[in-house]
């Protein structure tokens, strides 16, 4: 009796530290040249092992709820930037450390320039915050995004 108690006290406190590196669930971004909080990104698991994110909530001061992405040159011109999926594809890179996880090969969008950017997330500080790069070839950007309980 006392070993399956223990058992369920021990898998009850190392679940909730295992789902917190991943990129799943939801983050603020944060813009890495103004610093100011500019949306909420839900990622989600959507098969296959396979993450896409979509945009949320927007938090600029200049955001308005009838934006469209008219910059975007794909299936997403001239849809509700709030909704829109931003990130798509992106998967589990395989033969890293496992106690830091690297997620790669989807891309993000930034509806702002409809530009699509190759993806790396890399969880850190327990899975608190979210390293979030795009890049196009060797030039790129990095944000940190901040999970949201």
């Amino acid at each position: 009796m006392y070993k399956a108690v223990a058992a369920i006290v021990f898998t009850a406190s190392v679940v909730p530290a295992w789902a917190q590196m991943t990129p799943e669930g939801l983050w603020r971004n944060i813009d890495d040249k103004t610093g100011e909080a500019k949306a909420e990104i839900r990622i989600r698991d959507t098969g296959g092992g396979l993450l896409n994110g979509a945009l949320e909530k927007r938090l600029g001061k200049d955001a308005k709820p009838t934006d469209v992405c008219e910059e975007c040159s794909d299936d997403r011109k001239g849809k509700p930037i709030l909704g829109l999926e931003v990130i798509r594809g992106a998967r589990k890179a395989e033969g890293k450390d496992p106690a830091q996880p690297v997620w790669e090969g989807g891309k993000i969008l930034d509806p702002e320039n409809g530009r699509s950017y190759t993806l790396r997330m890399t969880p850190i500080d327990g899975g608190k915050k979210l390293e979030v790069r795009g890049s196009i070839g060797p030039f790129g950007r990095t944000q940190t995004w901040i999970r949201i309980q």
